[in-house]
C-alpha cells in the first residue's frame, strides 16, 4: 500500500493540513511520457510508465530508501521531484536528502537509480521542487524544502511558522575526485504555506505564491551591517533652508552661525542660477533654478533672528515650481494655508460623498448581495513574489487581489510550472519565463467557466490540466473525478433556444466515478489520461485517445 502519513495530533493547524494532510502521494515525472511514481509503506520507489493501454505492467521497484521509515515517530511523508531528465531528489520524510542519479528513466535498460549525495538536513521536510543546471561549470542541483515549524514567539498566532529552505549541491572536484557537496544553504520564513514555490531553471532566483510574505532569514553579521546602514539613511538631518512661494516670487529663508556679519555673506543672482557663499566656505547653496528669475530685481536682507532672507521675482508668473535648485533635496517647501484649500478644492471633483453618485450608468459597481457563497474568498489577497538569488531581494511583487490561485501543472519539463488563476468565472494558465523580464508571466490558456464551476465543489481535494490543455479535471476526497474538456466545433447543427443563435461549440463536462472506499491520495493528469490513487489501487481514466 502507499506510504501515507497521517497528520498527528500536534499537526492541527491549516498549513500543515495544506503542507501534508493535502499532500499529492502520486509523482508525475514529466521528463517522460505517461510516467508516474509514488512510495509505498516498504520504502519502495515504484513506478508505473503506460505504453500501450491493452498491455499494463503492474508497478515495479526503481529504488528502496535504505532507512527503516517505521522507527520514527515525527516523521513527514516521502516526497520526490524529478529535476531533469536524468536526476531526481528524494526525501525519506526524517529530515534526510538524496540526491539520485537515475540514468534515462522510463522502462528503459540504462535506468538505474544510484545515491550521489545524501545528508541529514536538520527536521523533517518534504521537498517542493528542484532544478538541475550548470554554474561556473559546476554542475549543480538546487532544492526547495518545505518545513512547518513551531514559533515560540507567536503567541497570538498558530505557534507556528513556515520555512522554504533553498539548498544548493554541486559537483566539487578535490584532487580528481568529484564528490557532491552542499554549495549554499538559504531560508525564507512565512506565515502560511506557499501556493507555489519554484526555482527558475538557471538557479538565479526564486517564484513564491502566498498569501503571506515570504522573507530571507539572515545571518546576523549580515544583520548588524543592514542596521549600520539604516541608523544612517534613519537619522534625518534639519533642513538647510526653508523655501515658500506665491504666483509671482519665491522666498527663501537660511538659517546663518551667529558669528557671521553682512560682509561675509556673498549672493550672486543670474536668470537661473544662484549661489549664495558664507566667508570663505564653500558655497552653502548653488544650482540651476527650476525657473527662471529676474535676476536684477531679486534681493536679499538679514533678519533680526539671525536668519538670511531672499526674494527671488519669478519671471513668467503664475506656474508653481516643484523644487527651488534643480536636483537638490536639502531644502524644505512650506505651504501656507491659503495655498492648501485652493489645491484641495482644485482635487474635489475627484471624490464624492456618495458611494455610488451616479448609479443610472452603464455598469453599476458589484453588488455585495449578488456574490454567491462559493465566490466569496476564504483569502484577502494572496500575492506572487519573485526573489533574485545573489541579493535576496524581491524584485518584483504581484498582488493578486481577487485573483484566487488553482493549481499548477508542468508544462515544458525545462520551464518553471505554470500556475492557473480564477479570473471572474474563468480559469486562466500562466508561464513564468525568468530569462524574459518584459514578459515574465505569459497566459498560454484559458479554461472556460472552470473558477466559478470549480468554486461550488466544496470537496474537491486535487486539481490538474493535462499539459495540451485539452481538459481540466478535478477530484473529491473519495471517488468522484469531474473533468471538463475544451470547447470542440459540432458535428451537427444546435440552436441556443432563448436567443435563437446557433452554437458552434461545445464543451463536454464528464464525471467518472471510481470503484473504490478508500480516500483519494494522487492526482495526476497527462494529455491522454489522468492517474489517480488511493492507499490500494491505481486507477487510470483514459481522456483523450491520442493522435
Amino acid at each position: 500500500a502507499v506510504a501515507e502519513v497521517k497528520l498527528r495530533d500536534d499537526q492541527y493547524t491549516l498549513d500543515h493540513m495544506r503542507a501534508f494532510g493535502m499532500y499529492n502521494y502520486l509523482h508525475l515525472d514529466s521528463w517522460y511520457q505517461d510516467n508516474v511514481y509514488y512510495v509505498d509503506q516498504l520504502g519502495r520507489v515504484m513506478n508505473l510508465s503506460v505504453t500501450l493501454d491493452t498491455a499494463l505492467q503492474k508497478p515495479r521497484e526503481v529504488f528502496r530508501l535504505p532507512t527503516d521509515l517505521t522507527a520514527y515517530d515525527n516523521r513527514l511523508c516521502a516526497s520526490i521531484h524529478f529535476s531533469s531528465s536524468t536526476w531526481v531528489t528524494l526525501s525519506d520524510g526524517t529530515g534526510r536528502l538524496y540526491l539520485i542519479k537515475s540514468g534515462k528513466r522510463g522502462n528503459s535498460g540504462s535506468e538505474k537509480w544510484e545515491i550521489v549525495f545524501n545528508e541529514e538536513l536538520g527536521s523533517p521536510f518534504i521537498i517542493a521542487h528542484s532544478v538541475s543546471f550548470v554554474k561556473s561549470d559546476m554542475p549543480s542541483v538546487a532544492v526547495l524544502l518545505l518545513r512547518v515549524e513551531k514559533d515560540e514567539l507567536d503567541t497570538e498566532g498558530s505557534g507556528f511558522h513556515i520555512t522554504l529552505e533553498w539548498v544548493t549541491i554541486a559537483e566539487i572536484s578535490k584532487e580528481g575526485d568529484h564528490r557532491y557537496e552542499i554549495f549554499k544553504r538559504r531560508v525564507l520564513q512565512g506565515k502560511s504555506v506557499p501556493h507555489y514555490a519554484a526555482i527558475e531553471p538557471s538557479g538565479d532566483g526564486l517564484m513564491i505564491v502566498s498569501y503571506k510574505p515570504f522573507k530571507f532569514m539572515q545571518d546576523e553579521d549580515e544583520k548588524l551591517e543592514e542596521n549600520d546602514d539604516a541608523k544612517a539613511t534613519n537619522e534625518k538631518k534639519d533642513p538647510l533652508y526653508y523655501w515658500q512661494q506665491t504666483a509671482d516670487d519665491v522666498t527663501i529663508t537660511v538659517h546663518i552661525p551667529q558669528d557671521i556679519t553682512k560682509d561675509d555673506i556673498k549672493v550672486r543672482f543670474a536668470p537661473d542660477n544662484i549661489c549664495v557663499t558664507l566667508k570663505d566656505q564653500p558655497p552653502l547653496m548653488e544650482g540651476k533654478l527650476y525657473s527662471s528669475v529676474d535676476h536684477e530685481s531679486c534681493t536679499w536682507i538679514i533678519r533680526e533672528n539671525k536668519s538670511l532672507e531672499i526674494s527671488l521675482i519669478k519671471k513668467n508668473e503664475g506656474p508653481q515650481w516643484p523644487e527651488l535648485i534643480v536636483g537638490d533635496t536639502r531644502g524644505e517647501f512650506i505651504m501656507d494655508s491659503s495655498q492648501c484649500s485652493e489645491i484641495t478644492e482644485s482635487l474635489m471633483h475627484l471624490t464624492s460623498e456618495v458611494m455610488n453618485p451616479n448609479p443610472e450608468k452603464e455598469n453599476p459597481p458589484c453588488n455585495a448581495q449578488e456574490l454567491e457563497e462559493c465566490d466569496a474568498f476564504l483569502e484577502d489577497s494572496a500575492s506572487l513574489c519573485r526573489f533574485d538569488g545573489d541579493t535576496l531581494k524581491v524584485t518584483h511583487v504581484i498582488n493578486l487581489g481577487s485573483n484566487q490561485y488553482l493549481f499548477s501543472v508542468v508544462v515544458h519539463p525545462r520551464e518553471m510550472p505554470c500556475f492557473c488563476l480564477r479570473h471572474d468565472v474563468d480559469a486562466l494558465l500562466w508561464q513564468p519565463h525568468s530569462d524574459q523580464p518584459e514578459n515574465m508571466w505569459e497566459h498560454i490558456a484559458t479554461f472556460n467557466a472552470l473558477g466559478y464551476v470549480q468554486a461550488s465543489k466544496q470537496d474537491k481535494k486535487f486539481m490538474a490540466c493535462a499539459p495540451d490543455y485539452s481538459y481540466a479535471a478535478l477530484c473529491e476526497c473519495l471517488r468522484r473525478v469531474f473533468i471538463y474538456r475544451q470547447p470542440t466545433p459540432l458535428s451537427t447543427v444546435l440552436y441556443n433556444r432563448k436567443e435563437g443563435r446557433q452554437v458552434g461549440q461545445v464543451a463536454k463536462q464528464l464525471v467518472a466515478t471510481l470503484e473504490a472506499n478508500d480516500p483519494i491520495l494522487g492526482f495526476q493528469a497527462t494529455s491522454e489520461r489522468l492517474f489517480v490513487l488511493t492507499t490500494k489501487t491505481l486507477f487510470l481514466i483514459k481522456v483523450n485517445s491520442g493522435n
